[in-house]
């Protein structure tokens, strides 16, 4: 068996979360290689940016936060997300010569000998000193079971997999999920032609009061005591509620954002209510079912430490890991957004550097 690969810090992931960590891990002293190492499963930079779908355009993109150290040059309105963001990532990590190797596939982190990690990935096994976990959630999009789904004659799909609008039209599409994502996708369905039904599973929450830096501080601190408490976290962005934009106020005057309360069973056809308010249809065909219902944290190859707390989620503190302080978790809860993102990897470096420093028997200053 060939010797594991030896270096202080692994960074598992190159999205806004994984990059600012590699920012701050190079800036703080950590040479690339002996210090650190950044594995990415994507052929190319990017992030889950790369695989947004292609009519996401920069004017309907919710916001990009720059990346520590290099500003992001706002690029024309109609310039595709999916080309625009990943550019942008690639001139950041040739920038700074950031430790990034891809494509690697991490499949198990591992206790290992010598109080080190264990990170084995399709590129070989590295032993680190410490782990910043950034794998985000693109890689698992959530399906909600509901019965009689395996019976539906037309397509199903996630937003995940979205094609654009095109091939849609003149189609009857149903639109699963209560958050902005479901919205856009609903919109730009509608004028494309296609006959749209929205439904979710609780009623939206549109917020036209102003989005200030104390509400967000607010909403962050609520998804923060969750994964504090060892729970699932919950969105940054669906706590947020969604923000009234000139083109929600557009759709909602079209009758686009006419809500369906949630179904209870899928037919060949289309979707069913059992009883129906009144008023309300008891069925509805479709040619088409969109889940736009979210994404869960891609982190299956944690299992081996056995991280889960009885609550269902893993139990933090800050960006560490309560059970296995080597640990941290970036783009996790709190800090998945892009702003949060930024402060988690310079966090996570920062308590990394104590960490290893207690070790040698070093003070750091915080």
């Amino acid at each position: 068996m060939t010797d594991p690969h030896r270096t202080d810090v692994v960074v598992i992931g190159a999205g806004q979360a994984g990059l600012s960590s590699a920012y701050h891990l190079q800036r703080t002293g950590f040479e690339p290689g002996a210090g650190y190492v950044v594995l990415d499963g994507d052929r190319a930079p990017g992030g889950a940016w790369q695989h947004r779908w292609p009519s996401l355009r920069m004017a309907t993109v919710n916001g990009i936060f720059d990346l520590p150290g290099m500003a992001f040059e706002p690029p024309a309105p109609q310039e595709q997300a999916s080309v625009a963001v990943p550019r942008y990532f690639a001139e950041f990590e040739k920038g700074f010569g950031l430790a990034v190797r891809r494509p690697v596939t991490v499949s198990a982190v591992r206790y290992g000998p010598e109080d080190r990690l264990l990170v084995d990935s399709d590129a070989g096994t590295w032993a680190a000193r410490a782990v910043i976990n950034a794998t985000g959630t693109w890689n698992r999009p959530f399906w909600p079971y509901y019965p009689g789904r395996e019976t539906f004659r037309g397509r199903q799909l996630h937003a995940a997999a979205y094609p654009g609008p095109e091939q849609f039209a003149g189609k009857p599409v149903v639109v699963v999920g209560g958050g902005i994502t479901a919205i856009q996708l609903l919109t730009e369905l509608a004028q494309a032609g296609a006959a749209t039904t929205w439904v979710t599973r609780r009623a939206p929450v549109f917020r036209d009061e102003p989005f200030t830096r104390e509400y967000g501080r607010e909403v962050v601190a609520a998804v923060d005591r969750r994964v504090r408490a060892g729970l699932v976290p919950q969105s940054v962005v669906s706590a947020t509620g969604l923000p009234v934009t000139g083109a929600i106020l557009e759709a909602q005057r079209d009758g686009v954002l006419n809500r369906l309360p949630m179904f209870d069973r899928i037919t060949p056809d289309g979707i069913a209510w059992d009883a129906p308010a009144p008023g309300e249809p008891r069925s509805v065909e479709a040619d088409v079912i969109l889940w736009c219902t979210g994404w869960r944290a891609a982190l299956d190859h944690l299992a081996p430490l056995r991280l889960r707390a009885p609550g269902g989620g893993i139990t933090m503190d800050g960006t560490r890991v309560v059970l296995e302080p080597r640990l941290h978790l970036v783009g996790y809860g709190p800090s998945a957004s892009t702003v949060g993102a930024n402060r988690a990897g310079r966090e996570a470096v920062r308590e990394i550097r104590q960490l290893l420093a207690a070790d040698a028997g070093v003070v750091v200053a915080a």
